[in-house]
């Protein structure tokens, strides 16, 4: 009776170790393996002669919190996360009400077209935008001249070059979060809704005391992994502005690319990589704690 329980532990974990095994080769070996190197200085020369790397400690750190290009990327990451998370999210839940919404037909339809830009190569639409932006022959200039706006260099001019990539990358992303919301929407009991219809909710009424609740958990989903893949920004500014102009789109992501694969030096790019680690769950810890708090106080 005894050895019952023992016996079903090790099966269970026979079962577990062809997954763990994997989790640790392709996932914790190299987690180590970056740490180590970020406390090197493992650059070009290191790629012929591995004996030539040494160990520097944390001075790579040191260095990178003295560059002015690395504070100009976390700012401008943050810039964009800031801007960019909370765009895509309320367009989000936006098209997802409106597609989710009885008068609405074809809803397939309208999903399989919101979705669309989410699954469309990132190379084809950076084309497509780069002559949408053009400061001479774009339809974004067009139209604001037909209401007496200048034109405007979006990819050329700093001030507005991260604005026009937050605007791509809303329009890219906003399909896949819209899905996460439709499903969120269509598990609230529709009950909720008649009651509170018979109660003489109003539209607005009820969406803010049934259908904000009811999605609470499915947007504190959506906000966490967007703001996650936010902090990441490289394939719009690679592929839209190479980083420029001035710096002015240069992301975290971006200066760890150069670091490592133009410049060669590893240690440097290895460093990065666990600094925006180190911002990425630092901010999703806060984010976690402001929402619970925000939801005890809407419920005491």
């Amino acid at each position: 009776m005894t050895a019952r329980p023992a016996a079903t532990g090790r099966a269970g974990w026979w079962f577990v170790a062809p997954a763990l095994a994997l989790l640790a080769v392709f996932f914790v070996l190299p987690v180590l393996a970056g740490l180590a190197l970020s406390v090197t200085d493992f650059d070009l020369y290191a790629v012929a002669d591995p004996g030539a790397t040494r160990l520097v400690g944390l001075r790579n750190y040191a260095r990178l919190f003295a560059d002015p290009a690395f504070r100009t990327a976390v700012r401008n990451t943050l810039y964009f996360a800031a801007v960019g998370g909370p765009l895509t999210v309320a367009a989000s839940l936006g098209a997802a009400l409106l597609v989710n919404a009885r008068l609405v037909r074809w809803k397939a339809f309208w999903r399989t077209v919101f979705f669309t830009p989410f699954v469309t190569t990132l190379v084809a639409v950076a084309i497509v935008w780069r002559y949408l932006y053009h400061p001479r022959y774009g339809l974004v200039n067009y139209a604001l001249g037909a209401v007496g706006v200048p034109p405007v260099d979006w990819l050329g001019d700093p001030r507005w070059a991260m604005p026009a990539i937050i605007l791509l990358a809303v329009w890219k992303n906003f399909g896949y979060n819209m899905l996460i919301f439709v499903a969120g929407l269509q598990a609230i009991p529709a009950e909720l809704y008649e009651a509170a219809a018979l109660d003489g909710a109003a539209p607005w009424q009820r969406f803010r005391h049934v259908t904000l609740p009811g999605l609470a958990p499915t947007t504190l989903f959506v906000v966490v992994v967007t703001m996650i893949g936010y902090f990441q920004l490289f394939a719009e500014p690679f592929a839209m502005t190479q980083g420029g102009p001035l710096e002015s789109t240069t992301s975290v992501v971006l200066l760890l690319y150069a670091e490592g694969f133009r410049f060669w030096r590893m240690g440097n790019a290895a460093a990065i990589a666990f600094v925006l680690f180190a911002l990425v769950v630092t901010l999703a810890l806060l984010q976690r704690v402001v929402q619970r708090s925000a939801r005890q106080r809407s419920a005491a």
